[in-house]
Formats: C-alpha cells, structure tokens, sequence
C-alpha cells in the first residue's frame, strides 16, 4: 500500500440527495488501518450516491467526509476504455498509477488469456475482475467497493472475498456497499435504511 501514514477515513453527519428527494441524513461513522464495514440498504436507498460521496465524486448534501491515504473505488462502471483490448485499457492505468509489474494482479484475477479482447465484449464478471485487478495495481490503503460481487460466480466470490480480507489484514480499509453475506473477520456493518428520512420529511 502507498505512503506511511495510517490510513483512515471518517463520514460525519453526512446526508445525500437525489433530485429533490433526500435518501439519508445523519449518517456517520469513522475507520482505520485493518478495519472492513458493510454497507447494507434495498435498492434507491442510497448505497452507490455514499460510496460517490465517499470517494470525492460528489459533495454530500450534508455534513463531510474526511480521509488519510488514498481511495480507490471499484463500481459498476470500471474506467476502462470499451474500444481498446483489455491489455491496452489496464496498460493506461497502469501508466498512471506508476505500476511497473501488473503480473500478479493479472495472474490473480485469471485476466491472461483476455488481453487481447476488446473491453466492450467482456462479461459483467469479466469486466469486474478487470477493475479489481486495476485497484490492486494501485496499490491504495482505502479501497471502495460497489457491489464488487455482483456477476461473479461462486469461486471469484470466494476469491474476491479472499483478497479483501488479506487488504484488510494487512492494515488497509474496506468499504463494501453490497446485498450480499460477506464472509471478512470482524466486518461492521451500516444499514442505511436507518438512517432514512422520517415520514415527517425530517431536514437533514
């Protein structure tokens, strides 16, 4: 993981809006190095605008999110170039990213015999194991993970699972907004359906 200082990340009295409707609202909560939270909710309650709002996409409507270290968000739109093959698309990033041996990401994620594929014709799994491949070859201590599960079958479950943990072991921070069971050693978890807005239409 990059740099020497203890990663850490913190959302405090955030609230999220979209359009005029108002999805949550005082919502906070505060990790470091080696700790894992799960981000529950139905679908529209709000878990992909948190994990934008997380990132620094986007501003909350409320309330503010701190960080120590750097974030890298996985979602359900990896930036990856649909016209390039997937080599030529993870080789941009890896440019970036100052990567010098994506290798073991590659190896790690199965990605080999898919380089020379044009983006725009992988799986959703496919395409996932992709953007997960990217992050490890970044390198950041705080990783944010929109359904990283979905469109994965049950071993690259079992495997994604897997690497969570040992970032997580190893002193880095996971955030996982997901509707399914996760199997991570001492996860937290947030259900944002309590921190929805009363009938009442109470402001944030």
């Amino acid at each position: 993981m990059q740099g020497s200082v203890s990663p850490a990340i913190s959302a405090k009295d955030i609230a999220c809006r979209r359009g005029d409707r108002l999805l949550f609202r005082k919502l906070s909560f505060a990790l470091t190095g080696g700790e894992a939270l799960h981000i529950t909710g139905a679908n529209g309650t709000g878990k992909t605008s948190l994990m934008r709002a997380l990132a620094g996409l986007t501003t909350p409507f409320a309330g503010n999110v701190q960080h120590e270290g750097d974030i890298g968000l996985l979602d359900e739109r990896p930036a990856l170039d649909p016209d390039q093959s997937l080599g030529r698309a993870l080789a941009f990033w890896q440019r970036i990213d100052g990567c010098s041996d994506p290798s073991g990401a590659l190896a790690v994620m199965g990605l080999e015999p898919l380089l020379e594929v044009p983006v725009r014709y992988l799986s959703t799994g496919q395409r996932k194991r992709a953007g997960l491949a990217a992050l490890l070859n970044r390198g950041v201590p705080i990783w944010l993970l929109d359904e990283p599960l979905s469109g994965l079958d049950v071993a690259a479950i079992a495997q994604v699972t897997a690497l969570i943990q040992m970032h997580v072991s190893g002193g880095g921070i996971a955030v996982i907004a997901s509707h399914q069971v996760l199997a991570i050693e001492g996860l937290r978890s947030l259900e944002l359906g309590d921190y929805a807005p009363s009938v009442t239409g109470e402001a944030a």
